[in-house]
């Protein structure tokens, strides 16, 4: 396992490489203001017989953004481009969390041929709601005063959202999501996703349905999971993407909130390297 910083177009970007080189290609995609720290425990999981790639999305984690307005299509490229500089042409199978499920959407719309499967996290675009963190952070004043000055309880409030088991928001965690949020350009870079995405109300509709319909035009076999305690896109939210892609395998865990692949670690990397395996024996 190596982690390094490419240069890509003339940026950094950040990327963890795991596995035999000619094992089936994951792509794991971490959520919004997150880093590929949050796939630690599944990258040893899954490299004993894949090839991991996870990776800081640009602007966020310790990558350099593009030199372009922050939208899922931006951050989409940049994990594109970031596969070119490592040279992987296969379609790989992209794995998303969160905001990570979105722009893995976004990235089968606009390359189908380098998409092999879809595993959807918890993945946004799929409803209006979200946790109200997120919404506070969309109101113009008060989110660039929350996001310019970051505390270790603000965002020890934020971690512990995120799992049904709070004791999994250790001081590590928290040390870790205060560096990233002082980085500098990170509070800048927050706002310009948030203004992109949504309103104090919610998840804007537009860029939604837009997202679904580019997507299902190039369908793909897929896997969509979500945790049953998710307080920052709730479970609801499951139900409408099991709506929105009718042919999706799908998997609720239990007592589980919205990063299963840190809660349910075992149960997580199974799921995922039987559904991989059976897109690559299928073809």
């Amino acid at each position: 396992m190596s982690t390094e910083t490419l240069t890509v177009e003339g940026r950094g970007v950040r990327v963890q490489l795991a596995g035999p080189v000619d094992g089936p290609p994951l792509v794991l995609i971490h959520g919004i203001a997150r880093s590929l720290e949050d796939w630690n425990l599944q990258v040893p999981r899954l490299s004993a017989t894949h090839r991991v790639i996870a990776l800081d999305m640009p602007g966020f984690g310790f990558s350099t953004r593009r030199a372009e307005p922050a939208t899922l299509a931006a951050l989409a490229r940049g994990v594109l481009s970031a596969l070119d500089a490592l040279g992987e042409t296969r379609p790989v199978h992209l794995i998303g969390n969160s905001l990570g499920g979105a722009v893995s959407l976004q990235s089968v719309a606009l390359a189908p041929d380098r998409v092999a499967s879809l595993v959807l996290v918890n993945s946004a675009g799929f409803g209006a709601e979200v946790s109200y963190i997120l919404r506070m952070l969309a109101i113009p004043f008060l989110g660039r005063v929350m996001l310019n000055r970051p505390t270790k309880a603000g965002l020890g409030h934020a971690e512990r959202a995120l799992y049904a088991d709070r004791k999994l928001a250790d001081k590590e965690r928290i040390v870790h999501s205060l560096r990233l949020g002082r980085r500098p350009g990170a509070a800048a870079f927050m706002a310009e996703i948030m203004h992109h995405l949504g309103t104090f109300r919610g998840v804007l509709p537009q860029w939604r349905a837009e997202l679904l319909a580019a997507a299902a035009a190039h369908p793909r076999p897929m896997l969509i999971v979500w945790g049953d305690r998710d307080r920052i896109l709730p479970p609801s939210q499951f139900d409408a993407a099991k709506r929105a892609f009718p042919d999706a395998r799908t998997y609720l865990f239990a007592n589980t909130g919205h990063m299963p692949h840190i809660e349910r670690p075992d149960e997580f990397a199974a799921l995922i390297g039987e559904f991989v395996d059976g897109v690559v024996s299928s073809r």
